[in-house]
């Protein structure tokens, strides 16, 4: 699956990334002037409709007995969609690691776990409020599908000029987070603690 994902935005098949992004944008730039049951209900009756035609097409050519009238879409309807009880436990089982993993993320920011992520995060939040006010959430999706498109593939082509600002950028941050916690009282106390007892625990084990 990620494999698959992987191909579609680095444009390996020209023709599916082509036709995956213009039906994504074309279907936000629908929702910046309608209501998203208006697009949905659009979207769906065009779908119907082709399907539609494609199967009565198909009759057509059987009436005048230039084809046997098969549904042109058997191939997906032989695919079987059932899980096995494997799969459904495997399923379930990831879905609840991801919901406990995002639950202990949450914790760990909003209950000050550690004071210099939620500082950052806090500035995160801090700086978004000014995104909201220019832009609503339809424009920064719109945003974020086009810079899925691009992003990949302009890093593929300029990788390491990319890597290279970026590593400049990152050896900059450390220094910035490194003086930040200099400066707040106790907070690499607190890092030398955490630290002794979690080297202690280990050892326990």
């Amino acid at each position: 699956m990620m494999q698959k994902m992987a191909d579609l935005l680095y444009w390996k098949d020209t023709r599916t990334s082509g036709v995956v992004f213009t039906g994504l944008m074309v279907s936000l730039l629908c929702l910046l002037h309608f209501s998203i049951v208006s697009v949905a209900a659009h979207v769906a009756l065009l779908l119907l409709c082709g399907t539609i035609s494609l199967r009565v097409y198909r009759k057509v050519l059987q009436a005048v007995h230039r084809g046997d009238g098969a549904n042109p879409f058997q191939a997906y309807l032989d695919v079987d969609l059932t899980l096995t009880p494997e799969q459904t436990e495997r399923l379930s089982q990831q879905i609840a690691s991801g919901v406990v993993s995002a639950a202990t993320q949450l914790r760990h920011f909003f209950l000050v776990e550690d004071l210099v992520d939620s500082l950052k995060l806090a500035l995160l939040f801090y700086i978004l409020t000014f995104v909201g006010a220019i832009f609503n959430g339809l424009t920064l999706l719109i945003l974020g599908v086009i810079g899925l498109f691009t992003v990949p593939l302009l890093y593929r082509q300029h990788q390491a000029q990319i890597d290279q600002y970026v590593g400049l950028v990152t050896n900059q941050l450390s220094h910035i987070k490194a003086k930040i916690r200099a400066k707040i009282p106790g907070t690499g106390a607190l890092a030398s603690a955490a630290a002794a007892v979690s080297g202690s625990k280990a050892k326990a084990e």
